[in-house]
């Protein structure tokens, strides 16, 4: 599907089902350097039960016009942007990574359009190594490699994709070529500039879930106390033999818990309607 969010084109990946205004709709938010495929079983499977999927390509990733936000904040003001370009009032929104930040902050500045949202290999703050930033500056293929490795799991890093013949780290390291020069550092910049993230958690009144990967490296589990703490109404959900690449690396567990949370926002909404 594409439309204009302020003049500028936007695709996001629907299912191949037409949108549906009386459908609850379900707002996917890729991290950085990816795009709206990080998210095609997920989204697939709302889109076929009676939901409107729209997994999002951000400004100038994937198939999206337009440059880059230039910070979290930012991005989360254009998702808001998105639902009303899609006349959506309300809406669950997941995001992983960069877009799990960005989630947050969209929960926090606009909480009654927010029925759940689901929080996937999010840190607060989300800290980028010097070195990273440094080869993502220079468009150097090590930034690839080292997202790639830290980003997945013991198991990722020898095979273990459910899907036979697919292979996990060389898809992501294909999918993070794909993007402009700069855009990958750009993105980890806003990451690594963010330090919002409880006070926003503060400010967000839906249900919460922290997805997490119990051998992430990019995004500690360890240190997730003081958001679970400041977020209202949280569960935390870890996975085991499972890094950063959660949709990837335990795409059934992420989406069983994507279902639980929606079925169960949508629940409530309806007790309260």
């Amino acid at each position: 599907m594409e439309f204009e969010v302020n003049g500028q084109r936007t695709y996001a990946y629907t299912g191949a089902r037409a949108f549906d205004p009386a459908q609850q709709s379900v707002l996917f938010v890729h991290g950085a350097g990816l795009d709206h495929t990080v998210w095609i079983l997920q989204s697939r499977w709302f889109a076929h039960h009676g939901y409107n999927a729209i997994a999002i390509d951000l400004p100038g990733h994937g198939r999206s016009a337009g440059a880059a936000p230039a910070s979290i904040e930012d991005i989360a003001a254009w998702l808001m942007q998105c639902l009303d370009a899609l006349a959506i009032e309300r809406a669950c929104l997941v995001g992983h990574s960069m877009g799990a930040l960005a989630v947050l902050a969209a929960a926090a500045s606009s909480p009654a359009r927010v029925d759940f949202a689901a929080l996937l290999g999010i840190a607060v703050p989300m800290p980028v190594s010097d070195v990273l930033l440094a080869a993502a500056r220079d468009n150097r293929a090590d930034a690839h490699a080292m997202i790639t490795l830290w980003g997945h799991g013991f198991a990722a890093q020898i095979g273990g994709n459910t899907t036979p013949g697919m292979w996990m780290t060389g898809n992501a390291m294909r999918l993070l070529a794909r993007g402009a020069p700069g855009l990958l550092h750009d993105d980890l910049a806003a990451c690594n500039r963010y330090r919002a993230g409880l006070e926003h958690a503060a400010r967000v009144r839906c249900p919460v879930v922290l997805v997490l990967g119990r051998q992430d490296l990019m995004a500690s589990p360890r240190g997730i106390a003081p958001l679970r703490d400041a977020l209202a109404h949280a569960r935390v959900v870890e996975l085991d033999r499972c890094g950063h690449m959660l949709m990837a690396e335990q795409p059934d567990r992420v989406l069983d818990t994507l279902v639980h949370g929606v079925q169960q926002a949508a629940q409530t909404r309806r007790e309260h309607a």
